[in-house]
């Protein structure tokens, strides 16, 4: 069953679509099996992965309105790895499911559909927190947010962590803080390096070691229709994402280490003050 992670910040500009489909095709390039949904009107995930928007027909607007399955839906990039597209269909699709009987979990229930054919399925959310990146967050079961290192950054977490406390409580108990990823990072900034410092200090081991440089190859990539790895796999870009890749795999193999663990802890019935230490 896939590991369902959303890439979002309700900050546009901090490097999350730039994220989901590095991060998509750097997974992929590590025999994953992935899946990226572009939840995003913008449809920047799908240019950037070389799908014209304008022609994916059917998207993710006639998905979540349940017109089409999502098997019909789903096209095979360059890059190997599945994408679900998404154009500005989708805000037509908002406004629909607003008065729609659980419109918070239209995504999660077309994403059961297909989760056993893949390991990881990404999901580039919208910058706001409005329905969209609601289902979203009830489908997930990580965040990940991209941080760029400036004077507001803090500031804007703030607020998606309030959200993600309330999905918690109404929607998705399950939904957990995948990591925060520092972008467009340049040492030689001291703002940026006091931001970082301040992310570390407020958010622990939440700040994954991986960091985003600022990077023109980066920024050139999407206009290719291209993630970076194909675009300039030798590029700080595409090395920072490899690393964030690797960096994924293996949290997520720690965590099912923790699960195994506290199973045959269960089953021989150790002490439950060692099975607490390892949940720590």
């Amino acid at each position: 069953m896939a590991r369902i992670i959303a890439v979002a910040n309700q900050k546009g500009g901090v490097g999350k679509t730039t994220t989901a489909v590095n991060l998509a095709a750097a997974l992929a390039a590590a025999k994953r099996k992935v899946l990226l949904v572009d939840l995003d009107p913008q449809g920047n995930a799908t240019m950037a992965s070389g799908v014209d928007k304008h022609e994916a027909k059917p998207n993710g607007c006639e998905v979540l309105l349940e017109e089409s399955p999502i098997e019909r839906a789903i096209v095979t990039t360059e890059a190997h790895y599945d994408l679900l597209p998404g154009n500005g269909d989708l805000t037509a699709a908002e406004l629909k499911l607003m008065d729609a009987l659980a419109r918070e979990s239209r995504l999660k229930e077309q994403l059961v559909k297909v989760a056993d054919r893949y390991d990881t399925i990404l999901i580039d959310c919208p910058p706001s927190l409005h329905l969209l990146t609601l289902n979203a967050l009830a489908a997930a079961d990580g965040l990940l947010v991209p941080v760029q290192c400036e004077y507001f950054a803090l500031e804007g977490l703030s607020s998606l962590l309030d959200t993600v406390k309330a999905v918690r409580q109404r929607l998705n108990p399950k939904l957990e803080i995948e990591g925060l990823l520092r972008t467009m990072y340049d040492v030689r900034n001291n703002l940026g390096n006091e931001v970082s410092a301040q992310l570390t200090q407020h958010f622990g081991d939440k700040v994954l070691r991986s960091i985003i440089p600022r990077n023109v190859r980066l920024a050139e990539a999407p206009s290719h229709g291209q993630p970076i790895h194909l675009y300039d796999r030798s590029s700080r870009g595409a090395i920072a994402y490899i690393g964030l890749a690797g960096e994924i795999i293996r949290r997520e193999r720690g965590a099912q280490a923790a699960v195994a663990a506290l199973n045959d802890m269960h089953d021989t019935g150790a002490p439950l003050d060692a099975a607490a230490d390892i949940q720590e």
